[in-house]
């Protein structure tokens, strides 16, 4: 199947599960199980794939001092976006103040969050290395995966010749993994419409939907307005610091759909280098950049904090001054770039800004009902926020050699 007709399948079953959940609500609960085997499928690409392409991608740099550069644009470049997600979410639930008039506040610390209120910065830090990496793996543990291939991949530079059969392997198993993701995303036409019917269906249909947006409609506008404007942002950044231009968005259309499809940045990272290298993007840049990004870039999730954080206050009638709401900015940026090592990242850093400002813990229940279907949207601001960074970190790679 060619990559334009890939791309209408994948829209066409979107659409189709969307209009199914609608119609026959509940039951279509029956098809989840098809979703979830799709992306277990692509899951089962992750620890693989990124091993592969950090170790080969990191290797190709050479020497081990341009490492530190690429690195340190990569990482300036997670933070700035984040930063800047983070204040657009904050400007725009500001002006709608979407909590206000919320009558309806949650007493209780849901059961997914209950026994997490004591994880904080301190812990996503420890959540970098792990004390055993294949458990790691076993866990899908990517921050601490990642740390591993730096640190292999930097030493391997070091060895001279001897590092030639390992290059090699590595770069062989990178390749097969692609090929593997290009064989699994045939399967993603069908696969995204049972993960998005059954998602509806699980939610109750359309009529449980309705009344869920109905409850807190002007918090998601809010998000999905916060959300629209960054990604607007990101599209801006793109064009003006990298040598692709509008159709870089066309081209990474297929991973944008299946993030929105999976709601898994890290599920679709497998897609999301593909598309970049189709892209035409330095496969250097792509692999060493991609997957530090699915990991620790999370432009849409930091965003969806801030503004869920302010509207919490806002249900409470609990008013954040300027020093407080600088202290959620601060605290939303570090929690999102360190986020992904740990389990219920999203709702677990969002307990840590909540706690930073004083505000209960509880109020997480007033969001948990829409929560699955904005996850889907700021999925794909984040992939959209790793695919821009891959574009232009290509211009900070060293010249090639050989």
């Amino acid at each position: 199947m060619s990559e334009n007709k890939l791309v209408i399948a994948i829209l066409i079953g979107a659409i189709a599960g969307i209009i199914c959940g609608a119609l026959f609500g509940p039951a279509m609960s029956s098809i989840a199980w098809i979703g979830d085997l799709f992306l277990d499928t692509l899951k089962m690409m992750i620890i693989p794939l990124i091993v592969a392409a950090v170790i080969s991608g990191v290797a190709s740099l050479g020497d081990i001092r341009k490492l530190g550069k690429v690195g340190g644009m990569t990482l300036l470049y997670y933070a700035s976006t984040t930063a800047v997600a983070v204040f657009t979410g904050l400007i725009v639930v500001n002006v709608i103040q979407p909590g206000e008039g919320i009558e309806q506040l949650s007493e209780q610390i849901p059961d997914m969050i209950s026994g997490k209120q004591d994880i904080g910065l301190v812990e996503i830090v420890k959540s970098l290395i792990s004390p055993n990496i294949v458990a790691a793996a076993a866990d899908t543990q990517l921050l601490p995966i990642i740390v591993f291939c730096l640190l292999f991949a930097a030493a391997l530079t070091t060895i001279g010749e001897k590092n030639k059969t390992l290059l090699s392997f590595f770069d062989g198993l990178n390749e097969t993994m692609m090929k593997l993701v290009i064989w699994i995303m045939m399967l993603a036409p069908v696969g995204i419409f049972a993960l998005i019917a059954g998602q509806i269906g699980r939610a109750g249909g359309i009529e449980a939907i309705k009344n869920e947006l109905a409850s807190v409609g002007s918090y998601c506008l809010t998000v999905l307005l916060g959300l629209g404007i960054h990604s607007i942002l990101l599209f801006i950044l793109l064009v003006s610091f990298s040598r692709f231009g509008k159709d870089y968005l066309i081209q990474l259309s297929r991973a944008l759909m299946t993030a929105f499809g999976t709601a898994s940045s890290s599920a679709t990272l497998p897609l999301t280098m593909e598309c970049a290298i189709e892209a035409g993007v330095d496969k250097r840049s792509v692999k060493f950049v991609a997957p530090l990004g699915a990991t620790v870039n999370m432009d849409g999730t930091a965003l969806y904090e801030a503004v869920a954080v302010m509207f919490i206050a806002q249900a409470y009638n609990i008013p954040l001054s300027i020093t407080a709401q600088i202290v959620v900015f601060i605290t939303a940026t570090l929690a999102a770039i360190g986020a992904a090592g740990i389990p219920q990242a999203g709702l677990v850093t969002m307990l840590i800004v909540l706690d930073a400002v004083g505000l209960p813990a509880e109020g997480i229940g007033l969001i948990l009902a829409v929560d699955w279907f904005l996850d889907r949207f700021r999925t794909t601001v984040n992939v959209w926020g790793d695919s821009v960074g891959i574009a232009i970190i290509e211009g900070f790679l060293p010249e090639k050699t050989g």
